[in-house]
């Protein structure tokens, strides 16, 4: 048995990697924050506390005339509307998208285990377009489309379909890259085609994570909604914006409540799905 001197003769010996990195990572972040002027303690300043506590009374009650319960109901089914169209639409493209960016799909791979010239500069630019789409937030395609198609939500299902399609389609073919090949390959090489690989090979080992990837773009795509409704696109996001402009703290106040159950509900059902698929 060592001595208890032992211990202190020998220290852990990764503590000088710790601290290296606990520096470095200080010395990264700070000119960071000062380059992004982030100022926490003007949160403590007199004024500023005064203007939020303003802000916050202003919250209290909540508003629950059944007229205005009425119009945060239809905007909040807007809400989903918006969210669940525009993941359909953008489900329609990333699937076939995902089909031509995936290798393990490709039926040129076979045999030589590399794909041609052609199959390569598609792929190559099937993912290009996936970066172009997923590179422009959602909230950015809505100031776009809302100038092209008018105020309203088909501006907002239009930039969730756009976002997501790019979204979807590089996460399905990274998941399906990463599931087991053995099915897929035998389906190719007995002269399946590559919608029935995917469906009868690939679906089946990569099933659960798909579902729930797509249903968190779900709950994704209803908070993106709810933002995008500051643009002009519907739901109720602008009707959140119109009781800001008007300071109407207690209707604020009650459609925060139904945002949070509404993504509430979709964790849910995010559960719901996984637990099935288990």
């Amino acid at each position: 048995m060592s001595p208890p001197s032992a211990h202190h003769a020998h220290p852990d010996p990764a503590w000088h990697g710790r601290v290296a990195a606990i520096v470095l990572f200080l010395a990264v972040l700070w000119p960071l924050l000062a380059w992004s002027e982030f100022k926490p303690w003007l949160l403590l300043d007199e004024q500023s506390l005064r203007a939020t506590g303003r802000f916050l009374s202003a919250f209290v009650p909540p508003a629950h005339s059944p007229e205005f319960l009425l119009l945060v109901a239809q905007a909040t089914w807007e809400t989903i509307a918006m969210a669940t169209a525009g993941m359909a639409l953008a489900l329609l493209g990333a699937i076939p998208l995902t089909l031509l960016v995936t290798e393990r799909l490709s039926l040129s791979r076979l045999g030589t285990g590399r794909s041609g010239i052609f199959g390569q500069a598609i792929r190559q630019t099937v993912r290009w377009l996936l970066v172009l789409l997923r590179s422009v937030p959602e909230l950015v395609w809505a100031l776009l489309l809302v100038r092209i198609v008018g105020l309203g939500p088909t501006a907002g299902v239009f930039a969730i379909a756009l976002t997501y399609c790019g979204m979807l389609g590089k996460v399905y073919a990274e998941i399906l890259e990463s599931s087991d090949a053995h099915a897929t390959e035998a389906l190719l090489r007995n002269g399946s085609g590559r919608l029935a690989a995917l469906l009868y090979g690939a679906l089946p080992e990569a099933a659960s994570e798909l579902v729930s990837y797509t249903v968190y773009r779900w709950e994704c795509a209803i908070r993106g909604s709810v933002v995008m409704g500051f643009v002009g696109a519907g739901g109720l996001g602008q009707r959140m914006d119109e009781s800001m402009k008007m300071l109407a703290g207690g209707e604020v106040s009650t459609m925060l409540l139904v945002f949070v159950l509404l993504v509430a509900c979709a964790d849910g059902v995010s559960k719901f799905c996984r637990r099935r698929l288990a």
